[in-house]
């Protein structure tokens, strides 16, 4: 792949490296154990710009480019998937103010967002819903003094301490954005513990109980919720965690590869037995795959080309499954102490299972590529037809 990249690439790969061998890394393991992010973990990311990195120049972001993005996404899924989830949730909110907020909106959040400054989260998922998010009950109405939100929201991805959330409700059974503040009335969060992965993420169940947000904060217009906002947000998300799982399944095969060398069993070391060099094989060779798929997407949404969603939807699904068996494997290859919290490959394991369910499940993905790729042939074999 080096040779697609740019030199600005490169060197940003590499201070992205450096950062999470640093910074993130050394510490996931304790911050899994203690199912938070600490502040001061937040403020670093803040203040190497990476908060900002997808916020347009004009409101002080970096405006990286989706290639460079994507390398960030993998270093930092390689580091913490629970971290990661930060980068998807923060990007959800700034691409969709950047596209469809209005120029108060832009201009009042987006520098804040780039710097850091405030955090924001993405409000989607219900209790009773899963993945079908056209199925939403959160409801919001229009009074004299602004609009009046009325629902819950729950496995929100830093709904803690998140300073402003994209929230879709329906108006008059239409899907719309709002922006709503932790200070808003009758608003109130609680965390969310004992996850099976993503346990330092942040998890919150949010609730709304007549929860007063003044009539400005509506995001683009009453209906946008799903076909343009959401359908933005959701497409980034996919992006994100697509990346993050190729640098999750590089890090089972870096620990696999680690181990493996280290470790003897019937007097030779583990790399030596067939059975375990299979397993190595076919991560290196799936992440490479992996890989590839999200550099397409990331070049077709580079050049503004339509297909990256499909394509993004394609290098989600199979990544998150190259993830999942990766990081079994890597518990197979440690064995015994690959069950135990004294190496990172179950976080890896835990974690990869969540990279299968969230942004839309795999069985979701699934259906979104069949119907693509039956829709050709599906027009042509009506053509014939006629």
């Amino acid at each position: 792949m080096d040779w697609m990249l740019t030199d600005a690439q490169r060197r940003a790969r590499e201070e992205f490296r450096d950062f999470v061998d640093a910074e993130v890394a050394p510490s996931a393991d304790a911050h899994d154990r203690a199912q938070r992010t600490p502040p001061e973990l937040v403020a670093k990311l803040a203040a190497r710009g990476y908060l900002g990195a997808l916020a347009p120049q004009a409101h002080g972001g970096a405006g990286m480019d989706p290639v460079t993005w994507g390398l960030l996404c993998e270093e930092v899924g390689r580091g913490s998937a629970s971290l990661l989830s930060l980068l998807t949730v923060h990007g959800m909110v700034i691409q969709s103010l950047a596209k469809w907020g209005t120029d108060a909106q832009r201009n009042h959040w987006l520098p804040l967002l780039a710097r850091g400054e405030r955090i924001g989260a993405f409000a989607l998922t219900e209790p009773e819903v899963g993945s079908d998010a056209n199925g939403i009950t959160t409801q919001a109405t229009q009074g004299d003094d602004g609009w009046r939100i009325n629902g819950r929201k729950r496995w929100i991805s830093f709904g803690q301490y998140a300073d402003v959330l994209l929230l879709i409700a329906k108006v008059d059974g239409k899907a719309s954005a709002f922006l709503v503040e932790p200070g808003d009335s009758g608003f109130s969060r609680s965390p969310i513990e004992g996850m099976l992965g993503f346990r330092s993420a942040m998890l919150a169940d949010l609730r709304f109980e007549d929860c007063g947000v003044p009539q400005d904060r509506l995001v683009g217009r009453v209906g946008f919720g799903f076909s343009a906002i959401a359908g933005t947000a959701l497409d980034h998300g996919r992006f994100c965690i697509a990346w993050g799982c190729v640098g999750l399944a590089r890090a089972a095969t870096e620990a696999s590869l680690a181990y493996s060398a280290q470790r003897t069993q019937f007097g030779v070391a583990l790399r030596e037995h067939q059975l375990i060099q299979q397993l190595v094989a076919d991560m290196i060779t799936e992440t490479s795959a992996a890989r590839a798929l999200c550099l397409q997407a990331a070049l077709l949404k580079q050049r503004g080309d339509p297909a990256t969603i499909m394509e993004t939807s394609t290098a989600k699904y199979f990544a998150s499954r190259v993830a999942a068996r990766a990081s079994a494997d890597a518990v197979q290859v440690h064995g015994a102490n690959g069950c135990s919290d004294a190496y990172p490959v179950q976080r890896y394991m835990r974690d990869a299972k969540i990279m299968e369910i969230i942004e839309g499940s795999n069985q979701m993905q699934q259906m979104i590529i069949a119907r693509h790729g039956y829709g050709p042939r599906a027009r042509t074999a009506t053509g014939a037809a006629r």
